[in-house]
């Protein structure tokens, strides 16, 4: 791998490059976004030079695709007729099957492998990007056929991977979106109805808040817009992880003055615990 076409140099685009360069990659990383944040960019070497789609994509053997899913979407559209033979496609997008659908419809000629990088930060932007945002954190990759992933391009992209910190893990796309509705997007969620419930119940005493709240509403500073898509493309598997969380509250008011609360207390704080190892 010479050459990487991120496009989308955001907080995960520019971290991404950040991340290869800190990994020792010595090729040439095109960046393809807005004017301003390629001026961003730029400036922190999250990219080498900046270059739209079309001048971009022919000359990249990895096309990373960090947009949003609706613009990740869009862009597939436009790939197939641009990319150099051998080249590998892929994305950073936070749900999956509709995206490798759309990855399926729209490309004929190239190669492409889904991915999610679980990392990120509550706010974003190539001014927050992190060369050290992966170090640690699963990559998960939602291959069509595992096959695909014994390509050359393929095998090359997870070293890659493993080079810039992350441990690869491999899905199926439904199986992705259904575990990250409750994993990722289900923590979102609830973070923001919280800090909702908070603002409308008890906002004008905000002096007698502990730490803990501001611990919970962390996610709550997460804009709709980067959501809004999130949202949209894995709705069923959220409405279940919503429900079944609905429910776990239902069932903490209702014992309330029982010891059936201590066993929710336990079967969460292990849970805690090991998130934090």
């Amino acid at each position: 791998m010479e050459t990487v076409a991120i496009v989308g140099v955001g907080l995960i685009g520019g971290s991404f490059g950040l991340a290869l360069k800190k990994a020792g990659f010595s090729g040439k990383i095109f960046g393809v976004s807005s004017q301003e944040t390629l001026r961003v960019a730029l400036e922190r070497g999250a990219i080498d030079e900046t270059a739209t789609l079309a001048n971009a994509v022919p000359k990249a053997d990895l096309v990373y695709l960090a947009q949003p899913i609706g613009r990740i979407i869009d862009t597939l559209r436009h790939l197939d007729p641009l990319v150099r033979p051998g080249a590998l496609i892929t994305d950073a997008g936070s749900t999956k099957a509709a995206i490798v659908s759309a990855a399926g419809k729209f490309l004929h000629l190239a190669a492409f492998l889904g991915g999610h990088p679980m990392a990120g930060k509550e706010r974003r932007g190539a001014a927050q990007a992190d060369g050290d945002l992966f170090e640690g954190r699963a990559y998960v990759l939602t291959p069509e056929d595992t096959a695909s992933l014994e390509s050359h391009p393929a095998r090359n992209f997870v070293d890659w991977i493993r080079k810039i910190g992350a441990r690869p893990v491999v899905l199926t796309p439904e199986e992705h979106d259904r575990v990250v509705a409750f994993t990722s997007h289900l923590a979102q969620l609830a973070s923001t109805a919280l800090a909702a419930t908070v603002a409308e119940q008890a906002g004008d005493r905000l002096e007698v808040a502990g730490p803990g709240l501001a611990d919970t509403t962390r996610l709550a500073l997460s804009p709709y817009e980067l959501w809004r898509d999130i949202l949209a493309t894995n709705a069923n598997a959220i409405e279940l992880a919503l429900t079944a969380y609905i429910n776990k509250l239902e069932h903490l008011r209702a014992n309330l003055r029982t010891r059936e609360v201590q066993g929710e207390f336990e079967i969460a704080a292990a849970l805690a615990a090991t998130l934090r190892k």
